[in-house]
């Protein structure tokens, strides 16, 4: 397969950070228009807790310290949703954010501290709000931009849920009217939409449903104009599945949402944890559990699946706003989440971890999994799992070998069944590591050659475990439900 020989060289060294603004912190900056929900209430699927972009100004501290170096940013544009996927203006930050103002700290802050931006580009469906759909509203067919949009009949049925919308919606939603890209005019829009912030100053573009957009023609010139401005800047798909057709040219985006890796993880670390009435409704896998020898075979066909260097640019997750988070899929089971971060944090690709995940911030299916974070209520913190998280993102930074693409597996041999240990070589940049992970509920051991691992003496870098050697092999044991890093010599 053709590789990418423009993907941004710095992916593959960033620790990402998924913010949900409305629910990451309050700065007090930013004046209330009137009733928000209470910070620490459920959240519910249209309230909004009043989240801004100086409140992560001021909370910057929080991410450099724990590791991070790029925030992924869930849409920021002014809208009436506190998700704002229902984008009202693509020119303009959201008032309830801050607004401009707001952005531009932010973004100066973030580059201050060498820490990379990317904003969730929403370009297959606007909302009600939008100006241009607002117009049809008001003037139905004689309105200018008719063309902006399909529409089937008139009068347009934008409200009246018993009745299907009568034009091109996002899932049938009539909040979300599907833009007609096969319209110059609007394809033009876009684009200089996509230029404008470029200019200003973000590193990255994460991409709605990219593949509801069916103009030719309409991802080559969205790459091509924002690569023109920014060559390094970072483009990643929100693909659920098998994501060659968007990655492997190199003509289109650089990674996926590698939501395969997440499934595969899940069901391996969390295995029999995982609640089963949790995950129902997710398009990828987690349930019935996987052993080693599945987990082996399913990642090692998915680092084959891609380019080299796409694999280095994917972004790897264990949940987001989209799915339940983690430790609730494993019914509180804290070490199918450090077993989870383990296996992604020395994965090829970048990690991207859900805000709240490191101090253990359960939730289910949306708007659950969209709680605000709990900044007055320290004793609600897992400490030991937030510690997990800063070793394991302090452990990557520190060796080059964890963020490389050389991923050698060499437990379990073939696919022999049964076994939940489960280990892997990192070895590059005159780097020998060694990765194991013991996803079952009994201690498990096996030995391995000199020649595979690689050296003849060890130093264990992180977790728990053994490896003692032998003239010509080495026998590693690792107590139940747990990961080591080794470094071998």
């Amino acid at each position: 397969m053709t590789e990418i020989t423009d993907r941004p060289s710095w992916v593959q060294d960033a620790v990402f950070y998924q913010i949900f603004p409305d629910r990451f912190a309050r700065s007090g900056r930013v004046a209330s228009p009137g009733r928000l929900e209470a910070w620490d209430a459920p959240p519910t699927y249209h309230g909004y807790k009043g989240g801004d972009l100086y409140g992560v100004v001021e909370r910057l501290d929080w991410l450099t310290d724990l590791g991070v170096n790029a925030i992924y940013f869930n849409p920021v544009f002014q809208s009436a949703s506190n998700h704002r996927y229902h984008t009202h203006d693509y020119f303009r930050i959201d008032p309830l954010l801050g607004g401009d103002e707001a952005f531009r700290s932010l973004i100066d802050a973030c580059h201050q501290r060498d820490i990379r931006v990317i904003i969730d580009g929403v370009f297959n469906h606007a909302s009600r709000g939008f100006f241009q759909f607002n117009d049809l509203l008001e003037n139905g067919p004689d309105s200018p931009y008719v063309d902006w949009f399909v529409v089937e009949e008139w009068p347009l049925n934008a409200y009246a849920a018993h009745e299907p919308p009568n034009y091109s919606a996002w899932w049938g939603l009539h909040a979300l009217p599907k833009l007609n890209t096969d319209n110059p005019v609007v394809r033009e829009y876009l684009m200089e939409v996509a230029e404008h912030w470029t200019k200003t100053g973000i590193d990255g573009w994460r991409l709605d449903v990219p593949a509801e957009i069916s103009t030719p023609g309409f991802w080559e010139e969205f790459r091509s104009r924002i690569r023109t401005i920014n060559p390094d800047v970072y483009i990643v798909g929100e693909i659920w599945d098998d994501a060659r057709h968007w990655i492997s040219s190199g003509e289109l985006f650089d990674g996926t949402m590698n939501y395969i890796f997440t499934g595969l993880t899940i069901s391996f670390a969390a295995g029999r944890h995982v609640d089963p009435k949790v995950v129902e409704g997710l398009t990828y896998q987690v349930y019935p559990p996987i052993d080693a020898a599945s987990y082996a075979e399913h990642l090692s066909g998915l680092l084959r699946m891609y380019p080299g260097d796409a694999n280095l640019a994917n972004l790897n997750l264990l949940n987001s706003h989209d799915t339940p988070r983690l430790l609730t899929v494993a019914r509180g089971d804290v070490a199918s989440v450090q077993l989870s971060a383990l296996l992604m944090l020395t994965f090829p690709g970048a990690p991207c971890i859900y805000y709240g995940d490191e101090i253990g911030l359960p939730g289910r299916h949306d708007p659950d999994s969209r709680r605000a974070f709990p900044w007055d209520h320290r004793d609600s913190w897992d400490t030991e799992l937030l510690q997990t998280y800063r070793s394991l993102i302090a452990l990557r930074k520190a060796h080059p070998a964890l963020r490389s693409d050389r991923y050698d597996f060499l437990w379990p041999p073939g696919a022999e069944p049964g076994g939940f240990l489960y280990l892997v070589r990192r070895a590059a940049h005159g780097e020998n590591l060694i990765v194991a992970v013991n996803a079952g509920d009994a201690a498990e051991a096996t030995s391995l050659s000199v020649v595979d691992l690689g050296g003849t003496v060890a130093e264990l870098l992180w977790g728990s475990g053994e490896m003692a050697f032998g003239e010509h092999a080495a026998r590693i044991s690792m107590p139940p439900r747990s990961g080591a890093v080794w470094r071998l010599d």
